[in-house]
């Protein structure tokens, strides 16, 4: 089924995490910015991860078209431990936080503590680091902060959602899908 789009509010996009950083991709001059609400134990958001991402990256955000925000939106305890994990190996790093919940959504079957704690050691995290981050509690009061402002303010209510430049998409979408409504946008 192919998500259809609703009216965002106005001025949603603008609407930033206020306890974290924003992880993003791409140009933040970019003409579309593609902000994504996923979860690390989502089933739809690793396909697009896997299978659109690297497209639209490709195509789109390594070209300059797109800035590509990724927000964690976690729906349940694994995928907040996941969340803390992938914020504490980047280190306000984009691309190590990307590298990082690239790996933990093709291991989203296996996102249990002994999981975690191997791709911590992937990324060259200590099991005492590892253990440290997903104790941290300063930490998940910032992602549980930042997912309010997700629910009440932008209306985030599952996973993934996407807004592409102000208007909201819920849903896998295939890339074609994803390429058409950039394409629109870049024609304006």
């Amino acid at each position: 089924m192919i998500p259809a789009a609703t009216q965002s509010n106005p001025g949603a996009i603008e609407i930033e995490p206020v306890s974290l950083p924003d992880m993003a991709l791409g140009s933040r001059n970019a003409p579309v910015t593609i902000i994504d609400y996923s979860s690390m134990t989502c089933s739809h958001c690793a396909q697009f991860e896997q299978t659109v991402l690297p497209i639209l990256k490709s195509r789109y955000i390594d070209t300059g078209y797109v800035h590509f925000v990724f927000r964690e939106f976690r729906l349940d305890v694994k995928a907040a431990g996941a969340s803390m994990l992938a914020l504490c190996i980047a280190n306000d790093e984009p691309n190590r936080y990307f590298s990082a919940i690239d790996t933990m959504l093709r291991q989203q079957d296996q996102l249990i503590n002994d999981a975690i704690k191997d791709i911590g050691l992937q990324f060259g995290m200590s099991d005492q680091q590892v253990e440290s981050c997903l104790k941290d509690q300063s930490l998940l009061d910032r992602i549980s902060a930042d997912q309010k402002i997700a629910s009440n303010m932008v209306k985030i209510a599952s996973t993934p959602t996407f807004i592409i430049n102000g208007r909201t998409y819920k849903g896998y979408m295939p890339f074609d899908q994803v390429d058409g409504i950039i394409r629109s946008q870049l024609r304006r």
